[in-house]
């Protein structure tokens, strides 16, 4: 079962995920953690978040890039957490896949799927703000719109979380072809 959560900063998207995880059963939990930490400020951060994953029985894979070399033992639960920072991170790195991005970042979602039984993945919902960019930044807004969108089309669910309040998009049955639009 794949899983792709999305929703704006703030929107609760991230502790939704987590409980998805935690409802999932009992298979071991992977965190791929794909923010690069920069700065004190960055690995204090990084730091806590692996303390309170601990607590729910993670362990953190760090993946900053090429998410297709990442192994996890089949059928177990992963959380990808997120998107928009991997995508970032191969656009924009020296060592990343540039022009190569969606295919790259696409390429390890299909490798993930293929080995969990569980996949989880968050992105952030960037595109609603409305004001302009530059080139670099769009050709990112770009390439993370055409990443979510095959995402969505993959997924068993798909749910944006407003507030705090998850709000469905897609459920498995209309995945599996057997229901109609929401």
């Amino acid at each position: 079962m794949m899983h792709l959560v999305t929703g704006g900063s703030g929107s609760g998207k991230s502790a939704y995920a987590e409980q998805q995880v935690l409802e999932a059963g009992d298979a071991p939990r992977y965190y791929i953690a794909t923010m690069m930490p920069y700065g004190e400020e960055g690995r204090r951060r990084v730091e806590k978040h692996r303390r309170m994953r601990k607590e729910k029985q993670f362990e953190t894979i760090e993946c900053y890039m090429d998410l297709k070399q990442v192994q996890v033992p089949q059928g177990s639960t992963v959380l990808l957490e997120c998107l928009s920072n991997l995508t970032a991170n191969e656009l924009y790195d020296p060592s990343g896949a540039g022009e190569g991005t969606v295919q790259a970042v696409l390429d390890g979602i299909r490798s993930l799927r293929a080995q969990a039984g569980t996949l989880i993945l968050v992105s952030n919902e960037i595109f609603s703000d409305g004001v302009p960019y530059d080139a670099s930044m769009l050709q990112y807004l770009s390439y993370l719109g055409q990443i979510n969108q095959e995402a969505a089309a993959l997924a068993d669910r798909v749910t944006e979380v407003v507030y705090g309040i998850p709000v469905p998009i897609k459920r498995e049955a209309e995945a599996a072809g057997k229901g109609g639009t929401i």
